[in-house]
């Protein structure tokens, strides 16, 4: 019983990743697309249920701060409301003002959507349709929806010009003919009712003559035909629209989808998606009315789960649907994209449809998401307590050793566990709500002095500035929370561009700090890390090496902007760009996708051999450390290698450093030396024995990589 009570101080990170999430969620305007990052599924799904709580807790936190005059109504509609909602939609017109369209307040509505539950569908991304329909239906109900579909939507609203007034009324009478709908329909059913009573109670009027007047007789019969067809109107029109209630409820959208998908020929019609999209359109129109009539914003949010499980084809429709579908202007939509980066980028490489540099891996997901959180790895200590627990954990599955879902939150250990850590996690978010109008405040001083500040290095397209403003709120939210802050918290905003705007050589950067320290431990060296080293000495030390490598990292370099303003940002002096400041940085830092930090460190370390046991005789030497070295360094290695004493003069001689190692003629280098051909093996197998993009080929020892290309380059020559 005492593991889950460990645990519970140090889980609270998961928490406050949710919380942070939640509370940027209400300041986001929609659409917006957040990536949920992580390697691990059921951290994901723990990070995803929390964010119900907390944006369900903040939701009833704005409405308590509120007005009495702008308080929402409740979710559940009374009886006395409803038939409010019912009168609303047939007599009443909602009015777009600035009031409504402003409100504080917000609802959350959560949608799940599995992507491998549709994976057996050649589209996929129609399930999502299918999935927000029925979840309107749960939330709203079908009788409303019907309502609203056969008294208020009109297709041809989509292509008119969405005026906002300045007024305080929300509703106008819908007219008919210049008069209010209303006084029309009180007209066509009283009118007609006050003739029948009439003529019942007193008769119809009988002429009577000796001679029949025929004109007489028709007037009769004109009047009786008269008082029948007004009747009739709104019989008529009673009947119509009862048949448009039942379609509306028999034949629901999901319904109508359903059975396009199913037809061969329709689904294959460009216009299927046209028609998705425009059932879309009717859940946005009628969520805005549901916004008027309930005083408070809805945001619907779509959390897309298991869609690195699915196929290459399957996945870039998803994305395109999400970009394409829930994208437009008026959405009230925020799709969660919840998912394991590197699976992701990995399988969209492969699909077909990825030819230019925008629909790459990297770059489709960065023209959908507008805000990017990656979830940061456990602790050393957490995962020892958490491993520990779940190891003394009776009739626990080994093929699953982490299990944080709904289904086994509910066994022995692993409940207490969420549970300790939501209580953990109470008296922090209280203690941040308290001061929620400072948090604000923080916020908006460092986007508006940021931007003065960095103005100059900021890209000029509406995504990247909603993802650095997300970013921030984000930021700072689990840096307050955690009690880490800069020296200058304004400082805040120029790193999120920097994570932002430079992923890869940002990466770089970070990945060239953690080598080093891991280097020192080691090396078991106890010289003291030099916190105040700033980050343009890293990258300009190791720039050469990242220079050698661009080949291999192509696709991430393409999603850097400028290099020069990147330099030009590192070198500000505006900005304490420093290794101490960067472990302050990446306690908050989730904006930076990690699966392109791992990437580089999996290439650095194929190029960069362990420096110990046997390569410290004549393997050879990784490039990245080779051309790092001084002629010095050169003739301490041919000591080292019991060469000749000549040679190493030779090579002080003539300044032969790592450089010129890498970059120069092998057969140049062999006439200079003039070793024997045993001494020159020696030499070359330690020295020049790397792979290097710069070098001929036959130089090389080539990688699998570069026998492709030779290969292909071979096929071309061939066939010509």
């Amino acid at each position: 019983m005492s593991h889950p009570t460990v645990i519970m101080k140090e889980e609270t990170t998961d928490n406050i990743y949710a919380y942070a999430l939640s509370k940027t969620l209400t300041k986001v305007s929609s659409p917006a697309t957040v990536g949920l990052y992580s390697s691990c599924q059921d951290r994901l799904d723990v990070i995803l249920d929390q964010m119900g709580v907390y944006t369900n807790r903040e939701s009833l936190r704005i409405e308590q701060k509120s007005d009495k005059s702008e308080k929402p109504l409740a979710a559940k509609l009374s009886v006395k409301h409803l038939l409010l909602l019912i009168v609303r939609l047939i007599f009443f017109a909602p009015v777009w003002t600035m009031e409504n369209q402003n409100r504080h307040n917000v609802r959350f509505l959560y949608v799940n959507f599995s992507a491998w539950h549709f994976a057996g569908s050649d589209m996929l991304w129609a399930g999502i349709a299918i999935r927000l329909f029925h979840a309107m239906q749960v939330n709203f109900g079908k009788l409303q929806l019907a309502f609203y579909r056969v008294t208020q939507y009109d297709e041809e609203d989509e292509v008119k010009e969405k005026e906002v007034k300045d007024t305080l009324d929300n509703w106008t009478y819908k007219m008919v003919l210049g008069c209010p709908l209303w006084s029309v329909l009180v007209c066509i059913i009283v009118i007609p009712v006050v003739l029948l009573v009439v003529f019942f109670v007193w008769g119809f009027p009988e002429v009577q003559s000796p001679q029949k007047n025929e004109t007489e007789v028709t007037k009769v019969d004109l009047l009786e035909g008269a008082i029948f067809i007004s009747l009739g109107i709104p019989a008529a029109t009673g009947l119509r629209f009862a048949i448009q209630m039942a379609n509306s409820l028999v034949f629901s959208q999901a319904h109508n989808i359903k059975k396009g998908m199913d037809n061969e020929r329709l689904s294959k019609q460009l216009g299927f998606m046209n028609e998705v999209r425009k059932e879309i359109w009717f859940l946005t129109q009628f969520i805005k009315f549901m916004e008027v009539f309930e005083k408070r914003r809805i945001r619907i949010v779509l959390k897309i789960t298991n869609l690195d499980r699915c196929s290459p084809k399957k996945i870039v429709a998803v994305l395109g649907a999400i970009n394409i579908l829930l994208s437009d202007e008026e959405s009230p939509v925020l799709s969660i994209l919840a998912v394991n980066p590197t699976v992701l980028l990995e399988k969209v490489k492969f699909a077909e449809s990825s030819i230019c540099k925008e629909d790459r891996a990297h770059g489709l997901l960065n023209r959908i998401v507008t805000l990017a959180f990656t979830v940061p790895t456990m602790s050393q200590n957490l995962k020892h307590k958490l491993f520990h627990s779940l190891n003394n954990t009776p009739g626990f599955s080994e093929d699953s050793p982490l299990r944080w879902n709904r289904h086994r939150r509910k066994t022995s250990v692993i409940e207490p566990i969420v549970l300790a850590i939501g209580e953990s996690t109470e008296s922090i978010v209280d203690t941040i709500e308290m001061k929620e109008d400072e948090l604000e405040k923080t916020v908006l001083t460092i986007l508006s002095k940021g931007e003065k500040k960095l103005n100059k290095y900021m890209l000029d397209d509406a995504i990247s500035m909603k993802r650095t403003i997300n970013s921030v709120w984000v930021t700072v939210i689990i840096m307050k929370l955690l009690k880490k802050e800069f020296p200058d918290p304004e400082d805040t905003a120029a790193w999120v561009v920097l994570a932002n705007q430079w992923p890869c050589r940002f990466g770089w950067i970070l990945q060239c700090v953690e080598d080093e320290k891991q280097r020192a431990a080691i090396d078991q060296q106890k010289a003291s890390h030099d916190d105040s080293k700033t980050l343009w000495q890293v990258f300009s030390q190791s720039r050469e090496e990242l220079y050698v490598m661009r080949t291999n990292i192509e696709d991430l370099l393409e999603q850097d902007g400028d290099p020069e303003v990147f330099e030009a940002l590192l070198k500000d002096d505006e900005f304490e760009f420093t290794i101490k400041n960067l472990e302050i940085f990446q306690v908050g830092m989730v904006n930076l996708d990690q699966s392109i930090k791992r990437e580089l460190a999996l290439i650095r370390g194929t190029c960069r051999l362990e420096d110990s046991g046997w390569m410290r005789n004549i393997a050879p030497l990784p490039v990245t450390s080779l051309i790092k070295m001084t002629t010095d360094d050169i003739c301490e290695e041919m000591e080292r290698l019991k060469l000749d004493s000549k040679y190493r003069e030779t090579v002080k001689i003539h300044k032969l450093n790592g450089s010129a190692l890498v970059f120069g003629d092998t057969e140049d280098l062999k006439a200079l030396l003039g070793m024997t051909f045993g001494e020159w093996a020696t030499f070359k197998l330690h020295f020049l024995s790397f792979v290097s993009p710069l070098r001929p080929k036959h130089e090389n020892m080539l990688t699998l990589p570069a026998k492709t290309h030779l290969y292909k380059f071979l096929q071309c020559v061939a066939k010509k």
